[in-house]
């Protein structure tokens, strides 16, 4: 027969400690403020630099400097974008286009002779510009009741205005939203921000110079495609040819495989 054990004490509830003397875990972040992938300043980790002073060639001193952290904060909505090639717009047309997050349309003013970039979005019912006309005077008209808009953004007409009445059609609240804009290396880029202060930035400021697409001796292909991701996306995927002929099998010329 087996030798019968007495039951192991049980502690009364009272006796057993109600907290652990260590944590679990621990975090390895403390949370300061919620994450919004919309802010428009990055920082950027200031790195050091050496700079060296030769005194003879068999000593030197060295001397660290840092750059201000004012100087690391880089504004994604002080550069200029490109919009679209000049190749892929219809001058008796409006083009829509979403770049940065913002809305623009695309339009050729014939008056001035250029192309211009608006908020695509009407100032009486918010109706999308781009899904407009050119009217026979060359100005922009939207789709649903037939405003007209220079290429400074004046409304020029509101149809169901009373021809004596008030000239609500220069009220500053009937005004479309215009970003600079100009023309280089065949591309139409724009400044996102309608601020008038930044009217005249192409003075202070031009976009990024690409001189091979204005020399005729380079032979390129020019083209405008809708993605739904963002460019960060697109280089990732552009730098990683081992997808090439799994993803486009039988479409690329590539080593099929295996």
């Amino acid at each position: 027969m087996e030798a019968l054990r007495a039951p192991t004490p049980v502690s009364p509830p009272s006796l057993i400690p109600t907290q652990l003397s260590k944590p679990i875990f621990t975090l390895p972040f403390t949370p300061n403020k919620p994450y919004s992938p919309l802010t428009t300043l990055t920082q950027f980790k200031t790195p050091k630099f050496k700079t060296l002073t030769a005194i003879s060639p068999s000593v030197s001193t060295e001397q660290e400097t840092e750059t201000h952290d004012q100087d690391d904060k880089f504004d994604w909505f002080s550069q200029w974008y490109a919009v679209m090639p000049v190749c892929d717009l219809d001058k008796r047309a409006p083009h829509g286009k979403k770049v940065m997050g913002l809305d623009v349309v695309v339009w050729w003013d014939k008056n001035e002779n250029a192309w211009k970039v608006f908020d695509d979005m009407c100032p009486h019912r918010l109706a999308p510009l781009s899904e407009g006309r050119i009217d026979q005077w060359g100005r922009l008209q939207c789709v649903y009741h037939g405003w007209c808009f220079s290429g400074s953004g004046d409304c020029k007409l509101i149809p169901q205005a009373p021809p004596d009445g008030p000239p609500v059609h220069t009220f500053k609240k009937a005004c479309v939203a215009v970003y600079p804009s100009t023309v280089q290396n065949g591309i139409v880029w724009f400044w996102p921000n309608t601020d008038p202060e930044y009217k005249d930035i192409l003075t202070k400021k031009k976009p990024p110079s690409i001189p091979e697409l204005d020399d005729p001796s380079y032979t390129f292909q020019m083209f405008n495609r809708e993605i739904p991701y963002g460019y960060e996306i697109l280089a990732e995927n552009l730098m990683d040819p081992a997808h090439v002929p799994y993803a486009h099998y039988g479409i690329f010329r590539a080593p099929q495989p295996r």
